[in-house]
């Protein structure tokens, strides 16, 4: 091996975030599980895309707002016309010779006087306001990049002010000026004009003014004041994104959830990939399945480059043309709810896939769809490893047909992609789409098939459901979606509990991701959810500490046997699941470390004893950290009382430990 090959190896191990030193044989006894199991679930519900994760700060900036998606939504909405200096004017909507078919709604500005009509120095010109997601929240020195589409429609070319202002209380005053830059637009065909502002405060109230300081008419359109200081570079709200960062997640599913397949309004409303990538003012905006407006500047090129980012595998999921029985209060109507596409149209829905692989993985050379992914930026692939064909559909004969029919087809073209199937909705033994979920991916030999449950902390607590699930299954198990019903202490508790019993599963269940991951303040469809967060900062749930933990202890190996609790039996490896007490130890054979998690879940001390004697080098120092407080303790904006604490203590292959009630406890050894 020369120099140069010694030196690309170091430098994609760097890249892995993985030691450059050899990995290690496992010791006897262990057992082969998934290194994969935790990952997040990102779906646009509770506004976790536009204000949350995209980190755009103009709302409704290409004026496509509809009462289609919320009652008194419209162009207008978050726009406000503004006539400073008695200036005279008014806005106008228009659809007609648009930027694109896909963003047909733009606003004409008439400005009929743009001076002050006093003799006296201040504001003047006719113009629109933003408000933004709640204002804007600005920092001082910071960069924060404007831009517009602009269209000189008749007169002069028009001087442009644009200000970043903090409104002052009272009548007649002028408000505060935080950032401004000026242009002229003279273009009679539509262009876009870019300028940088950076305030010169902080403000957690600003908002968004353009004016124009000429008369005559103007066409404005796809306007945006995006940060520079995104996460790497690439668009995404950087406190969020660190956030997700954190949890060190193997795999990102995206983009739902119940955005896959659409609302209750019909197939005109599903998610469709194609038209979520090229340039933002080309991408065709949705209404969300959760009331409100997707505006796609969050679309698969940004999901894909954000798993890159982040080192995660990508799962996409699509829909197989059968739409979501439970929308639009369709779960009491379970038969009636459920739509479905003629089969005669399914080759439509199959080339949405297949497409997709071509557009992910393919050679820009040959394909017109890997063409696009390099014209956007990224020639070299994406190595798309999982997709995912439905989301919790029932599981009907008409579902099956359809996906039977897309299954076929995607997998005899690409058998190289690992399918990820549905369980249907609500997981639970004796349930008929789980019965049927599960014989139909017996019947195709699905590699994986998707469970999905929200229950309280009492079924977490208490259910074992995977220890009985058989081992000669060719399909393995992605719990997609769950979560304990609250997010206090206990809860979260409950959940690393339950992990820890998935962990000693993990020959069967493969992948894990708690839901849902985002919710905006004020704006939250459905509780309780992992990172919740405001303009200014996101807090952490008890549950994402949980998680955060068993995201930087995967590994690939699984060791039942080093432990023992007081009180156990002779020869018992794992506590029955109503004593609420538990434990886990994982070995990294890459990173060369070693897990010890242990979860008390119960109000009283426990004891238990670990022993490492198998693993025979062990560094002198080890990480302690640990989880714990009162059993409805919870974090909120006001106040975050719980978080874990982490302590260097010297290594020991056995250790007599005391763990303290409502406490989860992992020790880190390296190898």
């Amino acid at each position: 091996m020369n120099k140069r090959t010694v030196v690309a190896a170091f430098m994609m191990a760097a890249s892995l975030g993985l030691s450059a030193q050899k990995s290690m044989t496992a010791p006897a006894g262990g057992k082969a599980i998934s290194d994969e199991l935790i990952g997040i679930f990102f779906e646009d519900i509770s506004s976790a895309a536009d204000g949350g994760l995209y980190a755009e700060l103009v709302q409704n900036g290409s004026f496509e707002y509809s009462p289609a998606e919320r009652d008194g939504w419209g162009p207008g909405t978050a726009w406000r016309s503004l006539r400073p200096g008695h200036s005279l004017g008014y806005m106008e909507t228009r659809m007609d010779n648009s930027i694109h078919p896909n963003n047909p709604t733009y606003m004409r500005l008439h400005i009929e006087r743009a001076k002050e009509y006093y003799d006296y120095k201040g504001w003047k010109g006719f113009g629109i306001q933003n408000d933004g997601f709640d204002g804007f929240s600005v920092k001082a020195g910071a960069k924060y990049d404007f831009s517009a589409f602009l269209r000189n429609v008749s007169g002069d070319a028009k001087q442009i002010r644009v200000v970043l202002v903090e409104p002052q209380q009272g009548w007649g005053r002028d408000p505060k000026l935080l950032a401004e830059a000026t242009f002229e637009a003279g273009d009679k065909s539509w262009k876009k004009y870019e300028a940088v502002l950076t305030p010169s405060e902080d403000s957690q109230k600003a908002v968004l003014q353009i004016l124009a300081l000429t008369t005559g008419d103007i066409d404005i359109d796809v306007i945006s004041l995006m940060p520079e200081d995104t996460y790497k570079g690439h668009g995404l709200r950087k406190d969020l994104a660190q956030a997700l960062a954190d949890l060190q997640p193997k795999f990102m599913r995206f983009p739902g959830g119940c955005v896959v397949h659409g609302g209750g309004d019909g197939f005109w409303d599903t998610y469709r990939w194609k038209t979520t990538i090229g340039p933002k003012e080309q991408r065709r905006p949705l209404k969300n399945t959760w009331g409100y407006h997707q505006s796609m500047g969050l679309g698969y090129f940004e999901y894909f480059q954000f798993c890159e980012d982040l080192g995660m595998q990508p799962l996409p999921i699509l829909p197989c043309g059968v739409s979501c029985q439970g929308t639009n209060g369709g779960w009491g109507m379970r038969d009636q709810a459920q739509d479905v596409v003629p089969m005669s149209e399914m080759d439509e829905w199959v080339n949405e896939a297949l497409d997709l692989i071509e557009w992910a993985n393919g050679d820009p050379a040959t394909s017109k769809w890997a063409k696009m992914r390099a014209d956007a930026g990224h020639p070299k692939p994406f190595n798309l490893k999982y997709l995912g064909l439905g989301n919790e559909e029932r599981i009907s004969p008409e579902f099956i047909e359809r996906f039977k029919y897309i299954y076929n087809k995607v997998t005899k073209a690409h058998p190289e992609i690992v399918i990820v199937g549905t369980a249907g909705p609500g997981s639970h033994p004796g349930n008929k789409d789980l019965e049927n979920g599960w014989k139909l991916a017996d019947e195709l030999g699905m590699p994986i098939i998707d469970e999905h449950y929200y229950e309280p902390n009492n079924y977490f607590l208490n259910k074992r459901q995977y220890d009985s699930y058989p081992r000669d299954r060719k399909t393995k198990v992605y719990l997609g979606e769950y979560a304990a019903k609250d997010k206090k202490l206990i809860d979260a508790l409950a959940e690393g509990l339950y992990l820890l019993h998935v962990e000693r599963n993990g020959d069967i269940v493969c992948m894990t991701s708690y839901a849902p991951l985002f919710a905006r303040k004020n704006a939250t469809n459905w509780n309780p959810d992992l990172i919740y967060f405001d303009n200014d900062r996101p807090f952490l749930t008890c549950s994402y500490y949980v998680q955060q933990m068993f995201g930087q202890s995967a590994g690939q190996y699984y060791y039942g046997d080093c432990v023992r609790f007081e009180g156990d039996a002779p020869g018992v490896q794992q506590p029955l699941a109503d004593t609420h007490y538990g434990q886990s130890v994982v070995l990294n054979v890459k990173t060369r470390q070693l897990f010890v998690k242990l979860c008390n879940a119960s109000d009283a001390p426990k004891k238990a004893t670990v022993n490492l004697s198998r693993f025979k080098s062990m560094k002198k120092t080890a990480q302690k950290t640990i989880l714990t407080g009162q059993p409805n303790d919870e974090n909120n904006f006001d106040q975050q009382p719980i978080a874990p604490k982490t302590e260097t203590i010297k290594a020991q292959k056995k250790m007599d430990v005391e763990l303290p009630p409502y406490s989860f406890t992992m020790y880190t050894f390296s190898l």
